[in-house]
């Protein structure tokens, strides 16, 4: 199955040529589909006379992109290892290797999270103000062979984003792994801790890009490790410890606020990190996560943050199909409109509305589009690997992952997410620039990007069952390609002199 995976995406190497006006475009097409294409290149489309017309306009620029990817869990780390060599490595290609995904944004835990085999902190959870007992032992074992694995297949390496879910419970007021606050005398201790952290990566020759201050800083309920900030404490923290400290320590480390979901709590969190100079001084962005909709991309918050502080990152650092168990060599369940996410079943009433029933590749491909058209300049799947039930999780909090591994059996599926996720990451370069675009067709989902080498990069998504023509217009040259009903459609056209 794996040799046939990568036969698909690394394709033949032929250029297509079409023309509309005078002259020829070389461009090639990628496809995605519920008939069964997975990142399959398209060599020929049926003509048509009346093709739904997309003008690029490269000369309008938006925002630079830092790149696509998932997360390094302890979960994903622990699966691998009981895999085969030759499965482990499959799965790592497929996300880091030039015939695969090519991901280049990626993120990981500091400390504990659901998605590891139990809690811990990197002192043992025993009181210790000056942290002599440090030590990321814990990790030794799963998740930095799997990042170095990965740094080793990485053509062009790949960013590290790390966030803690808690402090150590001795550093509480409730001094529990759930929930509570960080105790005003250890705002300092914990700042320190996050420098020892970078400094303990480094040292295993891992350098991490950015780390947000906090997962999920307004909490997830009684669940698993969580910590609670205020905008205003985060502020307090960030400007008057943890960038101090950093500082002191000659630490470049990107700091992004907030890391939680979409929606109106995002534009209040900006209002108050983004007041002025001086609240915004240590803050490099915003972390955003999806999960206040399968449907809604909150466009309008998204660009507030981005409108309040333009200079600055903005990152969905979190995402995955949640409170499900995957569905195991099943693609049409995730072309289908069966998964549903937390707030199917635990919603308030008046919230209800925000969490339908959905399909899996559309939530995705969507989203990615609608962040892309709103300034968003990166985007982080969560768990790159689970197993069969959605874990290993001790809290039991199920999900779904783009490759789903049975170790026992020592087998693997390569779900659609998978092949939707490397419709983006695959062609769009870190430094890619968002350029304008004129789409009329509404059942139509498009985004455009510029990357460095002047190529373009175009992702549509249908969502409708039939199939449907498109024309782009370039510069008074044209592209012609077909799309299938169901599908996301990337279209890669080189640089035109």
């Amino acid at each position: 199955m794996i040799k046939k995976i990568f036969w698909v995406l690394t394709g033949i190497s032929l250029s297509i040529a079409c023309t509309n006006l005078n002259d020829q475009i070389d461009f090639e097409v990628y496809e995605t589909s519920a008939n069964g294409n997975h990142l399959k290149k398209i060599n020929h489309f049926s003509s048509s006379a009346k093709p739904i017309k997309i003008k690029l306009l490269p000369e309008t620029k938006h925002q630079t992109i830092i790149g696509f990817g998932g997360s390094f869990t302890e979960s994903s780390a622990y699966l691998l290892n009981k895999l085969s060599k030759k499965n482990r490595d499959s799965i790592l290609e497929a996300y880091f290797g030039e015939r695969g995904a090519r991901y280049s944004l990626t993120r990981t835990h500091i400390n504990s999270c659901d998605f590891t085999l139990g809690n811990y902190d990197y002192t043992n959870n025993q009181p210790d103000p000056k942290l002599s007992s440090f030590s990321i032992d814990e990790d030794r074992d799963d998740i930095i062979p799997m990042i170095k694995a990965a740094k080793a297949i990485s053509k062009n390496g790949f960013k590290i984003i790390s966030s803690p879910w808690t402090a150590p419970p001795w550093m509480k007021d409730n001094n529990d792994w759930v929930g509570g606050k960080l105790l005003p005398e250890y705002y300092g201790t914990w700042a320190m801790f996050f420098s020892k952290y970078l400094e303990a990566y480094q040292q295993e020759g891992i350098d991490i890009w950015a780390i947000t201050v906090e997962n999920e800083p307004l909490g997830n309920g009684n669940n698993w490790e969580s910590m609670h900030y205020t905008p205003e404490e985060m502020v307090d923290f960030v400007n008057n410890h943890l960038g101090l400290t950093l500082d002191k320590n000659g630490q470049k480390v990107k700091i992004l606020g907030y890391d939680q979901n979409r929606g109106e709590e995002l534009e209040q969190w900006a209002d108050v990190i983004y007041k002025d100079e001086i609240t915004s001084r240590n803050f490099d962005g915003f972390a955003v996560h999806w999960y206040a909709s399968t449907y809604d991309v909150f466009e309008k918050s998204l660009q507030h943050v981005h409108d309040l502080a333009p200079e600055k990152l903005l990152i969905q650092t979190e995402a995955c199909v949640d409170s499900e168990i995957p569905h195991w060599k099943d693609d049409a369940w995730y072309w289908s409109k069966e998964a549903t996410d937390w707030g199917w079943d635990w919603a308030n009433e008046d919230q209800k509305y925000l969490h339908p029933k959905y399909v899996p590749v559309f939530r995705y491909a969507r989203d990615i589009i609608g962040c892309l058209n709103n300034e968003v300049q990166g985007w982080v799947d969560w768990n790159l690997v689970l197993d069969k039930q959605g874990g290993p999780n001790w809290f039991k909090n199920w999900c779904v992952a783009p490759v789903i591994v049975d170790p026992d059996a020592d087998e693997i599926y390569f779900t659609p997410l998978y092949f939707t996720l490397a419709q983006f990451s695959r062609f769009i370069k870190p430094e890619a620039v968002r350029i304008g675009f004129n789409n009329p067709e509404e059942s139509l989902l498009v985004t455009a990007l510029q990357n460095p080498d002047k190529s373009i990069v175009v992702v549509v998504l249908n969502m409708e069952s039939k199939s449907k023509n498109i024309e782009l217009l370039l510069n008074n040259k044209s592209v012609q390609v077909q799309i299938n009903g169901q599908a996301i459609q990337t279209i890669i056209i080189p640089a035109i002199n």
